[in-house]
């Protein structure tokens, strides 16, 4: 029981506390996500790959043992994580938690091909999946926890806007293929394929691969960039908004607690700042 709590408190910090030695395994977690993601990136360049390739190859064994054992260590100390649970019902809840489905799709690409037979497609989009491993940096990343806050907070707004911004694609695209259809056959061949167009127009990014050539169908996209520029701004303002009025909050709960534990400095056992264990001396 011991080394179950030593290792939840050297993964999770322990009831709060984060220790100095919490703090270098999460600084060496996040080095080996960020590591791991730019092998991947550079592996993907064929003239590295023949040089490298085994350094590479080795390279991910060794991440992919060190993030196996962490999820195995992070299983065994659910019950740690969620008291109140039992081992078995902590154990599910951590496991069907999105950062437990987070540290198992970091893993599990490595192991399926092991288990099942895929083709080489298949086999290529689960080395794709090796890349959402950067999403382990939530866990250890103090701005994406708030940037997911943000998102979850605001989703009712967001999705107000996404389901405006996607009827305003349905009715652009519709009546563009109606507009351009007979002019543009092989430009315009359906309202599912037209929707390339009113995306690319309604983001205002305007790739020039498909554009009308219709005096209604100009007339009509140009309406739809205006309306692009007005409806693609909304969910980038609200996520701004809530971004920064999230970091303020941040800030005022930071100053509140670090006031707080060097008022009450007596009943903890461990630095405010550091987070190293104070000498019974400067407890009083």
């Amino acid at each position: 029981m011991k080394l179950k709590k030593k290792v939840f408190e050297i993964l999770d910090g322990g009831e709060g506390k984060k220790t100095t030695l919490n703090k270098r395994v999460n600084a060496a977690i996040m080095a080996l996500i960020i590591l791991s993601v730019i092998s991947i990136i550079l592996a993907s360049y064929a003239p590295l790959r023949e040089r490298f390739g085994t350094a590479f190859a080795v390279f991910e064994l060794l991440t992919i043992i060190i993030f196996s054992i962490e999820y195995l260590l992070r299983i065994w100390i659910a019950d740690l994580k969620y008291p109140r649970l039992t081992v078995r019902k902590a154990r599910l809840k951590f496991i069907r938690s999105p950062m437990g489905l987070v540290d198992l799709i970091a893993i599990l690409p490595f192991y399926l091909p092991f288990v099942v037979a895929f083709d080489l497609r298949f086999i290529r989009l689960l080395r794709i999946l090796r890349l959402l491993r950067v999403l382990k940096l939530k866990r250890h990343s103090r701005a994406l926890k708030i940037i997911v806050r943000i998102f979850s907070e605001k989703k009712s707004e967001l999705s107000i806007t996404l389901f405006v911004t996607f009827i305003l694609l349905l009715i652009s695209s519709s009546v563009m293929y109606n507009l351009e259809n007979e002019a543009q056959p092989d430009k315009f061949p359906d309202i599912i394929s037209t929707f390339w167009w009113a995306i690319a127009t309604l983001t205002t990014v305007g790739y020039g691969d498909v554009f009308p050539i219709t005096p209604l169908g100009k007339f009509f996209g140009g309406i739809i960039a205006l309306l692009g520029i007005g409806m693609v701004a909304l969910p980038t303002g609200i996520i701004s908004a809530a971004f920064i009025e999230g970091l303020e909050k941040e800030k005022k709960k930071k100053k509140k607690k670090k006031r707080e534990l060097l008022e009450n400095l007596e009943d903890y056992n461990y630095c405010p700042c550091c987070g190293q264990a104070l000498p019974e001396s400067d407890k009083t």
